[in-house]
């Protein structure tokens, strides 16, 4: 006997039912309301990207988590027969693992863009790494991104862009982390630590605030840092996150100088901005990606391990596709994590979900008269849902109540003949007889309690 077919999708990956995608659809109109109101246009990219244009982009870590796609059906089979059968042979594509790269590309291979190019994307990105609360395989990004420019103005846009989509969301008590790269490449220098290991050191610290700095000394062992140039590293970073530090580094001529002053004028020009209030300067932070060259930011929120969103100045990046660099800074923010935090504190408004009225049609009504009387409401700005089996008015109301409709509309001959409905308030047990066209003023009336 064969097995039976799972019902569950794929690990990390999920389905969206109704109450789902209505909240998701609520988080992604103050998005793009708010991106578009920064002047931001929108781009789409495809889902899949050739294997050349992701690889090397991410570090070494990020190379692992892609998605790779076999050959298509006759390339596979001329791979075979060469006898090519390894992993990297057998693919040429992979899946969209963030939506910064495929701007570069972009970017890239249209000459004609504005001379600064401001973008914003809201597409999914996949990920082959483990599941746990808030992280999935398959999940949203909403990337704001500013190209063309080293100008702190695009560093303070996309902060400012980002801050006022949290603020309109309800969010008051997150933190924008920001530090920059020349800093700590400043400070994993003056730890002793090689520039070898440097990129290592980067990523594994980028770990801190999950596994502690026990964890970061442990995985740098692990990786060959002896644990006084570990611990050197530690004790920089403290001193780095005390008052003045930031000031004093930036005064000097020393390394790590200039990227001080860089975050300094970020501060300055933001404070114009709704990104002042919560910007905040955090030495440990590292940003695990390979591409970042200058500020880095990152949003904290207190109910959450991991992050709402980062983002940060990557101005090698587009160079890598063409024969001209072009600075870029970016910030995305992802929407699983805010619709968990969200869903968690209860900051969802009342969202209509389902229909407002159920038409509950009687034995001696057609279904070309419940149709036409259903699209009479529906042109009254209702969502109306035509009961449709033949069956007993209490197994109609009963699945009234299932739907959570407010309130059923009941349509027998009389009321065809009369141009009236029977309608029912499924709060209050109330009926009244109204003429169809009055059934929408009566209902947007209604103050109903949640269902």
């Amino acid at each position: 006997m064969s097995q039976p077919i799972s019902t569950k999708p794929p690990s990390g990956m999920r389905d969206f039912l109704a109450a789902d995608v209505v909240r998701r659809r609520h988080v992604l109109a103050v998005v793009q309301r708010v991106y578009e109101s920064f002047g931001f246009v929108p781009l789409e990219t495809p889902t899949i990207e050739n294997l050349g244009t992701l690889l090397g982009k991410y570090g070494p870590e990020g190379d692992q988590l892609l998605f790779r796609v076999l050959h298509r059906r006759e390339k596979l089979q001329r791979a075979l027969a060469a006898g090519a059968v390894g992993e990297l042979d057998l693919a040429d594509e992979g899946l969209r693992y963030d939506l910064t790269v495929p701007l570069a590309r972009v970017v890239a291979n249209h000459r004609d863009l504005p001379a600064f190019f401001k973008r914003y994307a809201i597409q999914p990105v996949w990920r082959a790494d483990r599941p746990a609360k808030g992280r999935f395989r398959e999940f949203y990004q909403c990337d704001v991104d500013i190209t063309g420019t080293r100008s702190v103005v695009a560093d303070a846009e996309v902060c400012g862009a980002v801050a006022q989509v949290l603020r309109e969301l309800g969010f008051s008590d997150f933190r924008l982390l920001c530090n920059h790269r020349a800093l700590l490449r400043a400070l994993v220098a003056e730890a002793g630590i090689p520039p070898a290991h440097e990129a290592l050191a980067l990523v594994v610290l980028d770990k801190l605030d999950k596994v502690g700095v026990d964890g970061v000394q442990r995985e740098l062992a692990d990786k060959g840092v002896p644990a006084a140039q570990s611990g050197a590293l530690l004790r920089l970073l403290a001193e780095a996150r005390e008052a003045g530090a930031l000031a004093r580094r930036a005064a000097g001529d020393g390394a790590g100088a200039e990227g001080a002053r860089e975050l300094l004028a970020l501060f300055a020009a933001a404070g114009g901005g709704p990104a002042a209030a919560h910007l905040t300067f955090d030495p440990t932070l590292a940003r695990g990606l390979g591409y970042y060259t200058g500020p880095i930011f990152e949003i904290a929120c207190s109910d959450l391990a991991g992050s709402l969103g980062g983002g940060g100045r990557y101005d090698g990046l587009i160079g890598m596709f063409g024969k001209q660099p072009i600075p870029a800074v970016g910030f995305s923010l992802g929407l699983e994590r805010i619709l968990l935090v969200m869903e968690e504190r209860g900051m969802f408004p009342p969202l209509g979900i389902g229909p407002q009225v159920l038409l509950c049609r009687l034995p001696d009504v057609t279904a070309a008269a419940a149709i036409g009387v259903a699209t009479a409401l529906r042109a009254q700005g209702l969502r109306v849902e035509i009961y449709a089996d033949e069956a007993k008015l209490g197994t109609q109301l009963q699945y009234a109540n299932k739907v959570a409709a407010p309130f059923a509309a009941i349509l027998g001959g009389d009321e065809v003949a009369a141009g009236t409905v029977a309608l029912k308030d499924l709060h209050t047990g109330e009926q009244v007889v109204l003429r169809v066209a009055e059934v929408g003023a009566r209902v947007s009336r209604a103050h109903l309690p949640p269902r």
